[in-house]
């Protein structure tokens, strides 16, 4: 499709860019839950920067920490050097995050990515078991680089890699099989000597799968895998790159079931600001890195060290933020569970503010977002096959807000389905 104004994209960028197909306009400003394009047609963000942007876009109290910090001239490229902005953050993470949560993590900055915070941790996981075997599961999503598309499901985008992606091996997550002991083969698996399965060096998982088709991890299941690991000295990952900084409710996903992951990957929203930045959490037991064994030379990046540390400091100083993240997502929910039962086949998926609606026939799903777009609402699909609308708004979203989304994506389906 060619619009006025992107000749130079389609002649000059590569033919990889993806989401600007789905949504074919040149945007210019934002600002909360708003995109505006260069006309001046407003959008409403119902994806917020595939979760990079949970506080909203050009958020008013990040956004003047920003300019404060540049016009003061503060370090922005400090790659591990110690700073002041570095400081501030790492003691925020001890007081707002980890002390209250009775949690014991060392911090590390790999490159700001969400893909180099699971290679660090891959990396990490082998290096302190000696093992090489790493565990993952089906429709799993982790990152586009070789590791993290080593643990990735997804056939079409392990296929991008053109080498063979081994020492891993995929389980069924939760709800794959049906079953309701859903960890059982796993457990076998590991406890046969016949089995053919090396024991591995970690487990990695979402404990909801936002790629993979927002499939939702049951609270019991992430309690038996988390038990699973530690009788057998496994390591347990949870990548919560995407579902982690207040997405589905408390800051860490896997609060709701109580467990301790021995590493945490955190990216996207973790910056505040939508600005780069990542993090590796992990036990101090197995810091046994070596100085610069894994570096990066974007890992320092000062600016999203302080948008980082305000978010902290203003919206996980209370449980205020978590407990209206949880209303809305139930608030959504509600909607999008009448909207379902008016097309045949479709289901309702999420936690918090990851909602989905999963269609049957996976070929109305493109047409639903495209119709959602024409309308003015950003939407994207998900699953193994596309068949699920997915609902990622930023957390800071009001309830009017929310309101109007709901009401635009309505008469999509029904455009669409009806």
């Amino acid at each position: 499709m060619t619009v006025a104004g992107m000749t130079v994209f389609e002649a000059l960028e590569s033919n990889v860019r993806g989401y600007c197909r789905s949504w074919p306009t040149v945007f210019d400003t934002a600002s909360g839950a708003w995109l505006r394009d260069e006309h001046g047609r407003e959008y409403l963000d119902f994806f917020a920067g595939a979760g990079a942007l949970n506080y909203g876009h050009n958020n008013p109290i990040l956004k003047q920490a920003l300019l404060d910090y540049i016009t003061g001239d503060g370090i922005t490229h400090g790659l591990d050097m110690s700073t002041v902005a570095k400081r501030r953050l790492l003691e925020t993470l001890r007081d707002r995050v980890f002390g209250p949560r009775c949690l014991d993590y060392k911090v590390q900055f790999p490159g700001p990515t969400g893909a180099n915070a699971v290679e660090a941790a891959l990396k990490l996981a082998r290096k302190v078991t000696g093992r090489q075997q790493i565990l993952n599961f089906t429709n799993a999503f982790h990152g586009m680089s070789l590791g993290a598309l080593s643990v990735t499901g997804s056939a079409a985008k392990r296929a991008g890699a053109g080498v063979p992606l081994a020492h891993v091996t995929p389980m069924p997550y939760d709800g794959y099989l049906g079953e309701p002991d859903e960890l059982r083969w796993m457990r076998r698996a590991l406890d046969d000597p016949s089995s053919g399965l090396d024991k591995p060096a970690a487990v990695i998982v979402e404990t909801v799968q936002g790629e993979g088709g927002v499939n939702v991890a049951r609270v019991d299941w992430l309690r038996q895998l988390a038990e699973l690991c530690s009788a057998r000295g496994i390591l347990l990952i949870v990548d919560d790159v995407q579902m982690g900084c207040g997405r589905t409710g408390p800051f860490f996903s896997f609060e709701t079931a109580g467990i301790r992951p021995d590493i945490v990957t955190l990216s996207k929203s973790i910056g505040g600001y939508g600005l780069p930045m990542a993090l590796v959490l992990f036990a101090p037991e197995l810091d046994q890195w070596a100085p610069g064994e894994h570096n990066g030379t974007f890992r320092g990046n000062n600016a999203a060290f302080v948008t980082a540390r305000i978010a902290l400091e203003h919206y996980w100083s209370d449980a205020a933020l978590e407990q209206a993240t949880l209303v809305k997502g139930a608030r959504i929910a509600r909607e999008l569970t009448e909207l379902a039962a008016t097309v045949p086949g479709a289901q309702v998926r999420g936690r918090g503010l990851v909602q989905a609606l999963a269609f049957d026939d996976p070929s109305l799903t493109g047409k639903v977002c495209q119709a959602a777009f024409d309308r003015g609402l950003l939407v994207e699909t998900s699953g193994a096959t596309g068949q699920v609308v997915k609902l990622m708004p930023p957390l800071t979203i009001t309830d009017a807000e929310i309101d109007h989304g709901l009401e635009l994506l309505t008469a999509a389906v029904r455009a669409v389905c009806h």
